[in-house]
């Protein structure tokens, strides 16, 4: 067995004991006591698998909380000597900055001042960063929307060159070594892709798996730089949903695995039914729920950077709870939302990939009769809300950017060549993932990079 799918009892929950030493922090004692208890011969195998992942996601949850309080207030006046406490603690309380408790003692989320850089023009101006609301990225994605509308759609040939490596310091020759990298798959909107160099030579996936990947594997004498180059068009369509749609319809049994939970974060839970109905009261059909469901996450929810997705658990109901995420994790919950509505909502991710760069990315695809399969991008939404654009913000309820390179086209999908050990994230692959013969490595041991190569208009 794939020892990632254990994350799929994740639900079952902790027995109480463990339950309260994780929540406050006391990660020894708790995988002590998980060790204990996985020796018991009677364990049901869905507690079993939920105390095996448990144990692995508390081992790596401290490395992305590494701040106390002191060395959080240092990080930000660094670059803002005047920032305060207060300034501090009401990000706190709002939920802008994460925390968790350590052996009793608060730690602080890692990326917490990256979040409010990207977040707040005003801090990044104190900061004396750009601001991620650049005119860059606005240029040129405000021209594919004027694109997409006087053409009715726009397609672009885009080459991307990518690479992975284990950091220097832990490779030893005579390895052992599996590495996958995400390259493009076939879907409805990519099409003339050509994987033109691989190095060294790998496995390319075929077309169709569901996380497509070229994997290497062997044994190596110098620590190998894994690297890829491809090549694909991206098209999308320009989707006025003013209008009444023509598409053929599809049937119950081709929708039907899109309308299903997933363990452990597509769960129809008694707060996300709740909430799910709320949303949808008095709506005339699925296009309707959807909007509904797309306007509730953007016009309420706030962006942050996230800890690693390896240790978070149930993630779209958390994010109806704390109304913050990234793109993933907004992604999952509308995709969560749309499904217990009875909307068939499905998952895309690999990257953003245009003339400013490469960048990783998830998003969502919603079914509505007469229009076909449509996209939702949550975290773009949130983000012109952010800047007052509601025209951009109602684009990316049904439509999509060509920038895109679409990898994954199924949430928690194994590789074609499965993974031996631990991913380092077992749910989604944008900048791959790399095991020796013992254990899987971790994001903070990988160097990994993407770039664009080719960005040309059709």
């Amino acid at each position: 067995m794939d020892i990632n799918e254990t994350f799929r009892s994740l639900n079952v929950g902790l027995p109480e004991d463990i339950l309260r030493l994780k929540l406050h922090g006391d990660f020894e004692e708790a995988v002590r006591l998980i060790d204990q208890r996985l020796t018991r011969p009677n364990l049901p195998q869905g507690l079993r698998d939920c105390m095996i992942a448990e144990r692995e996601m508390m081992l790596r949850t401290p490395a992305d909380y590494p701040f106390t309080r002191e060395e959080a207030l240092a990080r930000v006046r660094g670059k803002i000597p005047d920032f305060t406490e207060a300034e501090f603690d009401r990000r706190v309380d709002e939920g802008g900055i994460g925390w968790i408790y350590l052996r009793g003692e608060r730690r602080y989320f890692g990326r917490f001042f990256e979040t409010m850089c990207k977040t707040d023009a005003s801090i990044a101006r104190r900061a004396g960063v750009q601001s991620a609301d650049g005119t860059g990225e606005e240029g040129c994605l405000d021209r594919c929307v004027r694109l997409m509308r006087e053409r009715g759609s726009l397609s672009c040939r885009i080459r991307v060159g990518a690479s992975i490596q284990m950091s220097g310091e832990l490779f030893t020759p005579g390895m052992f070594l599996r590495a996958h990298l995400p390259v493009p798959a076939a879907c409805e909107q990519q099409s003339g892709i050509t994987i033109e160099k691989v190095t060294p030579n790998g496995d390319i996936a075929p077309e169709t798996a569901s996380q497509r990947t070229v994997c290497w594997e062997g044994t190596w004498q110098e620590n190998p730089r894994f690297s890829v180059v491809y090549s694909y068009v991206h098209t999308e369509k320009y989707h006025d949903l003013t209008r009444p749609g023509t598409e053929p319809l599809l049937s119950e049994a081709e929708l039907a695995p899109f309308l299903a939970e997933e363990d452990p974060h597509i769960v129809f839970t008694p707060y996300i039914r709740t909430l799910a109905a709320q949303l949808t009261e008095g709506a005339e059909g699925p296009l309707e729920k959807a909007r509904r469901i797309y306007d509730f996450i953007t016009l309420n929810m706030h962006y942050t950077f996230m800890p690693s997705y390896f240790v978070l658990e149930n993630i779209s109901e958390n994010c109806a709870r704390n109304f913050t995420g990234d793109c993933g994790v907004f992604a999952l919950l509308f995709i969560t939302l749309c499904r217990c509505a009875g909307v068939p909502a499905q998952w895309q991710s690999g990257l953003t990939a245009g003339p400013d760069g490469c960048g990783c990315h998830d998003w969502a695809r919603f079914y509505a009769p007469g229009h076909g399969w449509l996209c939702a991008d949550p975290s773009y939404g949130i983000s012109a809300h952010r800047r007052g654009d509601e025209d951009r913000r109602g684009f990316y309820f049904g439509n999509m950017d060509p920038c895109r390179m679409v990898a994954n086209r199924r949430f928690q999908a194994p590789f074609t060549v499965e993974k031996a050990q631990w991913r380092a994230d077992p749910y989604d692959n944008q900048v791959g993932e790399l095991e020796t013969a013992d254990r899987g490595l971790h994001g903070r041991e990988l160097n990994h990079t993407k770039e664009t190569l080719l960005y040309e208009e059709l």
